[in-house]
């Protein structure tokens, strides 16, 4: 192995520092940015989203500012039916994706790698919180939790694959967000304040239904609200304005208040329920990835996670077939939602995880 790095900056100051870090290490470094939209096709701003065209200048600041030399590499058609597409398609199926983890799993450790190695770079880096170890025992490589739990990203990480793991650094993994400012604002980064995008960077207003209008140029018809024993409440404005657990905006005059339990595409309906209705103890996920282990081949007390921002919860899986995890939980679980990705923890360590039937 060489020691030439590619580092992922997205323009911000995590991917910033990380580069800095790993100059520090004594890795010969170059930086680079994805640019994966135009801006002015999706209509955002550089305050609100990551990796847009003004964050390429940013990002471009920092590499020239740290010696290092800088590429942009356009990967916008590959980002399109990676990841743009898929969440279309996703919400068009009654499914809530996590883009984040498509573009991790297609973009930043698939097409990034690749060009890395074209690059004749042996690694990657980034500035994801969440770190990676080499377990002797078992022969594999650990993704764990950073230790500043507050930042960690594991979660959306859960598809790194072993060989991925071994040519990847994250070198925020043993750091906290405030140190990392610091170290920012120590080596006179322009972004050292920048303020963190929190949304889904092609939609940084938050409306999924206006941008995969606007997109796709399709109009989503209206259909029926219902109730669980299939009783007419309402009409609502196209399926894909609406997700599982959703109670505000769903524009009734209702006697109590109610929430989207399920949506059904064959019969474009949106059944409504009560908030106990959105509880179930169990979960079957496809399209999975195992890093701690080959495979779960017996039942295993694990705690699963199943969005981004929840605790993990105890809970028994089981692998049923080679592309299938089966999840039954100790207590049961708020709005379970299809296309969420649920992942398993032991301790710190990702043991794996999929994606939610």
């Amino acid at each position: 192995m060489n020691n030439r790095v590619i580092i992922a900056m997205s323009g911000g100051v995590d991917s910033s520092v990380a580069a800095h870090l790993m100059l520090e290490a004594g890795y010969d470094c170059i930086g680079a940015t994805m640019k994966l939209y135009n801006n002015e096709e999706i209509g955002i701003d550089r305050e609100k989203t990551c990796c847009s065209l003004d964050d390429v200048q940013d990002a471009r600041s920092v590499a020239n500012r740290l010696g290092m030399p800088f590429y942009v590499f356009n990967f916008t058609d590959e980002f399109e039916n990676q990841v743009i597409k898929r969440f279309i398609t996703a919400y068009e199926n009654c499914a809530t994706p996590n883009p984040c983890i498509d573009c991790n799993r297609y973009m930043k450790f698939d097409k990034l790698y690749r060009r890395a190695k074209e690059l004749n770079a042996d690694y990657i880096a980034t500035g994801h919180y969440a770190r990676i170890e080499f377990d002797e025992k078992s022969g594999r490589y650990l993704l764990k939790k950073a230790l500043d739990v507050t930042k960690d990203q594991s979660y959306v990480l859960y598809s790194l694959t072993q060989e991925q793991l071994a040519h990847t650094k994250f070198p925020l993994g043993d750091l906290e967000k405030k140190t990392v400012r610091k170290i920012a604002t120590e080596n006179g980064f322009l972004n050292a304040d920048k303020r963190e995008s929190q949304d889904i960077c092609f939609v940084p207003d938050g409306d999924y239904a206006k941008f995969i209008e606007s997109y796709t140029g399709k109009t989503y018809k209206c259909g029926k609200f219902v109730d669980k024993d299939g009783n007419v409440i309402g009409e609502h404005k196209g399926i894909i304005r609406y997700t599982i657990g959703q109670r505000k905006g769903l524009g009734l005059a209702l006697p109590k208040p109610m929430y989207v339990c399920e949506k059904n595409m064959a019969d474009n309906t949106v059944i409504l329920g009560d908030n106990s209705d959105l509880f179930k103890t169990s979960l079957t996920a496809h399209d999975i990835n195992m890093i701690a282990c080959e495979c779960i081949d017996k039942p295993i007390r694990i705690k699963a996670k199943i969005r981004y921002n929840q605790a993990e919860q105890w809970a028994t899986a089981v692998q049923t077939d080679e592309d299938t995890l089966k999840i039954e939980f100790d207590e049961p679980q708020r709005a379970i939602a299809k296309g969420q990705a649920v992942v398993l923890y032991d301790g710190d360590v990702v043991v794996g995880g999929g994606r939610i039937d």
